[in-house]
């Protein structure tokens, strides 16, 4: 197999914001003592600074989130990820506003809004991010730290 030079940060930046733009899932890790970690994939709205997602109200993610808003998050596949550490704070339905609301169901295709099941809404926020692709680019892989872009 052969292996691509590392890219540079500024590179490495423009390829993590595309993908940031450009996907629709996530996984994202939750924990609490009781349950331990939990990973559940998500679709996500992007907003240039945080990720809106919406997950069920009696979920094992919703109650972590709820209790300790500490959250990891990673997008990509194995050989080309972004790991973003970040704090949710919970949006309830009636603060998300129409049009927050319509942008993420017509990003993701899933409106939680029309279901029977009460939903949770989260806005997490980056605090971290990272991304690599192989070994040679773990150096150089902080892209974001305390809430700010290394650029």
């Amino acid at each position: 197999m052969t292996v691509a030079p590392p890219r540079g940060r500024q590179e490495r930046l423009r390829d993590t914001r595309a993908r940031l733009e450009g996907d629709i899932d996530l996984w994202l890790a939750t924990s609490n003592a009781r349950d331990g970690a939990h990973l559940v994939p998500l679709s996500y709205l992007w907003d240039g600074t945080a990720f809106l997602v919406a997950t069920s109200r009696a979920s094992v993610t919703a109650r972590n989130l709820l209790a300790d808003g500490r959250v990891r998050l990673s997008l990509g596949p194995t050989r080309d990820v972004v790991v973003v550490d970040g704090t949710a704070e919970p949006v309830d339905t009636g603060d998300l506003g129409p049009e927050r609301g319509d942008a993420f169901a017509d990003r993701t295709g899933f409106d939680p809004r029309t279901l029977d099941q009460p939903y949770q809404y989260f806005l997490i926020r980056p605090r971290r991010v990272q991304a690599w692709r192989e070994e040679n680019e773990l150096r150089g892989r902080d892209l974001m730290r305390e809430g700010r872009w290394l650029d």
